[in-house]
């Protein structure tokens, strides 16, 4: 049985989070597996803000770049993901939308392509003959509208390019600014031999245990990155948490030595707000969607970890017309000691320096 400080200090070692920060941005891809990308920017775009976090100021944005550039990393479903791991995912793409009896969400999307494959056709055609392009350049020769309550309906040719990307058709190839430049997946992708799919589902979740450390056995359906593991590794109960979970065992019995850290809102060790609860019980929500007099912390108020404990929250503003990171208030959700106050505030001189913006402090 593990104390919740085990499994705390599991899933932050395994998050690259404690106090032995990695050297190289590739080694911290291929540990997380992934970097989430998200158009928020209020500080610094997530995948930057996630890299720094455990990099540091030696972290350059332009890293991630030529990374991406020279095919080191590719996106994929709007994660940045080390390209040899596109080979885990070959199988499936060839399967969707999946074996077996669908769900109906599943089935929606199967018999919308179907209505669609004239479009799909000639999008593949243009992208043969003149990729990589935008999507607005694109033919949008669909028959049936793609529908929703929400800002993707009738954005036919975007939402037929993702589901084009689940079945291995075309992938983005790079951006122009935050725009997305789409191609033919057999020119992008790399020419690896494809992991049969039940092997390929096995690793991927042998990867998601050592990038989290500690996580469920099951969970609710993601349509992107599952939240839990399947039945890989060992099992274990935490003692106070409901359920049995999986550890890496290549965690256990390992010395802890902690840090101060800023997270970004889209961080791994927190982006399942349930395991955050359970482990961290930690009170947090991304309030960038409430309406201003109702968020308890800020527009994107970055988590704060100290050691194995998230003990607050900075409510800060990258203010680059102005040249400043403001930072309108620190969150407690513990005293901070003197020591804490020290440590985190260098994380916030830091993140400051990093963005090459004066630091503008409450008060």
């Amino acid at each position: 049985m593990l104390s919740r400080i085990d499994a705390r200090r599991i899933a932050v070692r395994a998050q690259l989070l404690d106090a032995s920060r990695p050297a190289e941005l590739l080694d911290v891809v291929r540990q997380l597996s992934l970097l989430q990308i998200d158009p928020t920017a209020a500080v610094a775009p997530n995948a930057d803000l996630v890299a720094w976090s455990r990099l540091g100021s030696s972290y350059k944005p332009a890293q991630l770049d030529a990374a991406l550039a020279d095919g080191t990393l590719l996106e994929l479903r709007a994660m940045i993901r080390p390209s040899e791991d596109l080979a885990l995912y070959r199988a499936e793409m060839a399967e969707w939308p999946g074996r077996g009896e669908l769900s109906p969400w599943r089935e929606h999307r199967r018999d919308w392509v179907r209505a669609n494959d004239a479009c799909r056709l000639d999008i593949l055609e243009r992208l043969e003959s003149s990729g990589p392009l935008p999507s607005r350049d694109l033919p949008d020769t669909c028959w049936v509208p793609w529908k929703s309550s929400g800002w993707t309906n009738n954005r036919n040719v975007t939402q037929l390019l993702e589901l084009m990307v689940q079945r291995g058709e075309v992938a983005v190839a790079g951006r122009r600014g935050a725009e997305r430049l789409w191609d033919l997946a057999t020119r992008v992708y790399p020419d690896d031999p494809v992991v049969p799919a039940e092997e390929a589902l096995r690793v991927r979740n042998e990867k998601r245990l050592r990038s989290l450390g500690i996580a469920r056995a099951q969970g609710p359906e993601c349509p992107v990155e599952p939240e839990d593991v399947g039945e890989v590794s060992e099992p274990a109960v935490i003692e106070g948490v409901r359920g049995t979970w999986r550890v890496d065992p290549a965690q256990l019995g390992q010395p802890f030595a902690g840090r101060a850290a800023l997270l970004s809102p889209f961080d791994r060790l927190i982006h399942d707000r349930k395991r955050m609860v359970e482990l961290f019980e930690f009170d947090y929500q991304l309030e960038m969607y409430k309406p201003a007099a109702k968020r308890r912390w800020g527009y994107f108020a970055l988590p704060v970890l100290y050691g194995d404990r998230l003990v607050g929250k900075v409510d800060a503003t990258a203010d680059r017309a102005a040249g400043v990171l403001r930072v309108d208030a620190i969150h407690q959700d513990v005293p901070f000691t003197k020591t804490m106050n020290a440590a985190i505030g260098r994380e916030i001189k830091d993140l400051a320096r990093w963005l090459e913006l004066e630091l503008r402090l409450p008060g």
